[in-house]
């Protein structure tokens, strides 16, 4: 038996250099929507849940201190199977896979697609990499 119990996804935290860009990145690329987020002194953050989650798991952007050492996330380039194209990532569904994917392309974003089965998934990369 699990030490927690009713365990569910809270957040997402992602931490980068330029929190405005990612954050309307995933508003216009995902639909995310923006949320009451506390106010930190040192650093900004911006709070994003997708709309109608009614579990409201969300997602944290963090401001990046550039003097940290932390490695930049490495952009979209492994072959399929390789494991280098799903090693750190997030995964979201979505009902509209094909148009999705169509947009993504006519956005210049680079997607990495292949499939199991029966089941279609894709890989892109944020502005972070």
């Amino acid at each position: 038996m699990a030490l927690a119990q009713g365990a569910c996804l809270n957040h997402i935290s992602r931490a980068t250099p330029d929190v405005k860009r990612l954050a309307q990145f995933y508003q216009e690329i995902l639909g995310f929507e923006r949320i009451e987020s506390p106010n930190f002194i040192d650093f900004e953050v911006i709070w994003l849940k997708l709309p109608g989650d009614s579990s409201m798991t969300m997602m944290h952007l963090i401001e990046r201190n550039p003097q940290s050492k932390l490695p930049e996330e490495p952009e979209l380039t492994g072959e399929v199977g390789s494991g280098e194209e799903i090693g750190s990532h997030v995964s979201f569904a979505v009902e509209n896979y094909d148009e999705f994917v169509n947009t993504l392309k006519e956005k210049g974003i680079g997607f990495l697609e292949f499939s199991i089965g029966e089941r279609r998934q894709g890989f892109f990369s944020d502005p972070d990499g």
